[in-house]
């Protein structure tokens, strides 16, 4: 599938410079999709699923956070908070003339999501949360948090693919050797003398360490404001991070509040699913479609 993109730079309003994929057809009667990509991620995770998307003209825009990709790095790491997240995707939506978006978020792209729809409710017509809900396994958090910030620096993108595979094995039991190529290419960047290296901010490991010091906010209020909106929850059935009872509490959640809550469970994924398996794209095709023409299917499980 061709993955033709335009690229598109602004500046936030404390002028770092934020990078986008805009992919499809900015005038397109589609609902418009916005991609949000993990915590040490960036755009390139979505280079499967935002063609994807974009195959019938829909716009899609994939957006690398300040301090990964190609997004400028914030000279205060302290700025590295969900907060200025939601304000950056704020000006981008005002900078790309768009009132309404679809928001697939990834792990803390669906936390993004969320405090969108508490400081903007009118910009969601729906959310893909994928593999995160209002509460993170405490194992999931503490490998996440020991790993962030840490160099790797490696001869080639051969050995980063397989350092993925050393690593994620566990999460992703059944991925070849193309798809850990694939993550690999999603996880570096080349340096100038040919090695390659993390494509994150290593700094983002301060501002990950300073944020756990004040223990685990409650974010079910954050869920709460998805209460306006269609929300299909991606789950791998592996996963550290969402667990299957907090799935079932986000489904109670929403069946008191009288609303449907759509869930795909992948087998043989752990934190996170790529987004590019069968079963996840079927049931995000079926969403956007949902969006686009104002129905939803109404199922939950």
């Amino acid at each position: 599938m061709s993955e033709d993109f335009r690229e598109l730079r602004f500046r936030a309003q404390d002028d770092v410079e934020i990078f986008v994929r805009d992919y499809g057809d900015p005038d397109s009667a589609h609902v418009p999709a916005l991609c949000l990509s993990g915590l040490t991620r960036n755009s390139k995770d979505f280079r499967d699923l935002a063609p994807h998307l974009a195959a019938n003209g829909r716009r899609v825009l994939a957006m690398d956070y300040r301090g990964r990709g190609q997004s400028g790095y914030d000279p205060n790491w302290r700025n590295y908070t969900p907060q200025a997240y939601v304000a950056d995707v704020l000006q981008l939506l005002a900078v790309a003339g768009l009132h309404r978006v679809g928001v697939v978020g990834t792990s803390l792209g669906g936390l993004v999501a969320m405090g969108l729809g508490a400081a903007q409710p009118a910009s969601l017509a729906g959310v893909v949360l994928n593999d995160i809900g209002p509460e993170i396994a405490a194992s999931g958090a503490g490998r996440i948090a020991d790993y962030v910030g840490k160099p790797v620096v490696l001869s080639d993108l051969a050995a980063g693919a397989a350092l993925q595979k050393e690593s994620y094995t566990a999460a992703y039991p059944d991925l070849d050797d193309a798809g850990w190529l694939w993550m690999a290419e999603g996880t570096y960047r080349q340096r100038p003398d040919g090695q390659v290296e993390l494509d994150y901010d290593l700094k983002l490991g301060d501002a990950v360490r300073e944020s756990v010091k004040g223990g685990s906010p409650n974010l079910w209020p954050l869920f709460d404001a998805l209460a306006h909106v269609p929300v299909l929850v991606i789950r791998g059935a592996l996963s550290d991070v969402l667990s299957a009872e907090t799935l079932t509490q986000m489904q109670t959640r929403r069946q008191e509040q009288g609303l449907p809550l759509e869930t795909v469970v992948l087998a043989n994924r752990g934190h996170v699913p790529l987004l590019n398996e069968a079963p996840a794209l079927d049931a995000i095709d079926r969403f956007f479609a949902g969006l686009d023409t104002g129905h939803q299917s109404g199922s939950a499980g």
